[in-house]
């Protein structure tokens, strides 16, 4: 008989918020991002030769003068709507930045921006203001690009996300509460920070003060490039409190790139399930460090299952560009063309080798999904009554674990995360009822009273856990 464990966590108090549309004119949350261009590099000192303390900052007016015009405040004003109740709520004004990528207009910014909008304006530091057109819009990397009717604009110019270092200075123009060109800076804090298992987006973390309205406004590095585009921030109070999140501008450039060439964008999958790979894995598979991602299982009908791909097998390099962790991965692949193929570096038996793979498609519904942890929570929308996010058990997940069902947990918040469940349980049986998939589970959460008695199995070991539900 197994010994039953009881769990408890501590309730995470912080959430990560879209920063662009928390101001507004009518008190609700809007936003705008950015990306591109040409133009002299600033002759500022370079990066590595700034040292010592935050008292001695670097000079950032050459990157300010420079491509501070290129930046943009965006208003928009938001259709009048139907609510869940049948009411009818009038429509709202909202502020958010972007900035110019090409000199005939076009411009980026954040999708939760311009989602939902009647119309588009933009107003550039000249005091010139125009109608846009949006020309597309992604939700899962919350990109949109809109189109303004000019020529001989100024724009931005486009770096290399992979080239930043964390530590490095870096500065963020935009519009925080409407204040346009508001100028602050910072240093990158980390790379590659995902909120969950299948994003897309590697985010740049900063420690750069962003707040509501600086969302979608560039984030340059100390030559003058834009490496991102500032997009949430993590905030107990909805304001800026040290952790500031941007989409990195290579992700961004490839989804408008597609936006503006047919309207819509296309993912790839090659059809795994991965992992993070630990110290202790990466010893005893002989690999000097812990980059890469563990597969944990294979599609047995994807690309990845017709390349050779096993489980066990840890991915290393896509296309010759090297992984370090499964954030990285995810990124990667969903930006590859489906129907292209690929080569995958693998390690394996000690070893690593190459396999060619055709790239598959993410289906519709996975591309244009809303991302979880960039949706800007909004005050109607209350406390979830659980808070996880779960995929069904593959059979031989489910073989491995000697279980009769379940669900694997890939993010949990609220409730659940109170209670203790963690990324990578298992959710076995509700009120000792045994789940076989993800919609059985929403029905028995659905209809249950206050509460809920899990069984979870964590690491081989299974514990009963109690949830007070939302």
């Amino acid at each position: 008989m197994t010994t039953k464990k009881y769990w408890r966590g501590s309730a995470a108090v912080c959430v990560v918020l879209a920063i662009g549309g928390a101001y507004t004119l009518s008190h609700r949350n809007a936003d705008a991002s950015v990306s591109d261009a040409q133009g002299p590099v600033s002759s500022l000192r370079a990066a590595s030769d700034i040292i010592g303390s935050r008292s001695s900052a670097p000079d950032f007016s050459g990157i300010v003068s420079r491509y501070s015009p290129a930046v943009v405040h965006i208003g928009v004003k938001e259709a009048a709507s139907i609510d869940e109740n049948g009411e009818r709520k009038s429509g709202g004004e909202a502020l958010g930045s972007g900035f110019i990528i090409s000199q005939d207009g076009y411009i980026l910014t954040n999708n939760h921006v311009v989602d939902g909008a009647s119309s588009v304006s933009v107003k550039l530091t000249d005091g010139r203001e125009f109608r846009a057109r949006v020309i597309g819009k992604d939700k899962t990397t919350d990109v949109a690009v809109v189109k303004i009717e000019a020529t001989n604009l100024p724009t931005v110019k486009i770096g290399n996300p992979d080239n930043s270092k964390v530590g490095e200075w870096v500065v963020a123009i935009g519009s925080p509460y409407g204040f346009d060109s508001t100028v602050t800076s910072g240093i990158i804090s980390a790379k590659s920070r995902s909120f969950s298992d299948d994003s897309p987006i590697p985010f740049i973390q900063t420690d750069v003060p962003v707040n509501p309205g600086n969302s979608g406004g560039p984030l340059f590095n100390l030559n003058g490039e834009v490496i991102g585009i500032n997009s949430m921030i993590y905030s107990r109070t909805g304001g800026f409190q040290g952790l500031s999140f941007a989409i990195p501008i290579d992700a961004a450039m490839h989804v408008k790139d597609q936006l503006v060439s047919t309207g819509h964008v296309t993912r790839g999958r090659i059809g795994v399930g991965v992992q993070p790979l630990s110290a202790e894995q990466a010893k005893k598979l002989g690999l000097d460090s812990a980059a890469g991602a563990l597969v944990g299982s294979v599609d047995p009908s994807g690309p990845a299952q017709a390349a050779g791909l096993r489980q066990g097998d840890v991915i290393v390099a896509v296309n010759g560009k090297r992984i370090g962790n499964t954030t990285e991965l995810v990124g990667q692949v969903a930006q590859l063309s489906p129907g292209t193929d690929a080569t995958l570096n693998v390690w394996r038996n000690g070893g690593e080798r190459k396999l060619s793979i055709t790239v598959g498609a993410q289906s519709s519904d996975v591309a244009s999904a809303e991302p979880r942890m960039q949706q800007e929570p909004r005050q109607q929308q209350g406390r979830p009554r659980l808070g996880v996010a779960v995929r069904p058990l593959s059979e031989d997940e489910q073989q491995e674990a000697s279980l009769p069902g379940g669900v694997i947990v890939q993010q949990a918040t609220g409730p659940a995360a109170e209670a203790g469940i963690e990324e990578g349980d298992i959710i076995v049986a509700v009120d000792g009822k045994v789940i076989h998939g993800v919609e059985q589970l929403k029905r028995m959460i659905a209809q249950a009273d206050d509460s809920v008695s899990l069984t979870v199995v964590r690491n081989g070991e299974e514990a009963s856990v109690d949830v007070t539900l939302g």
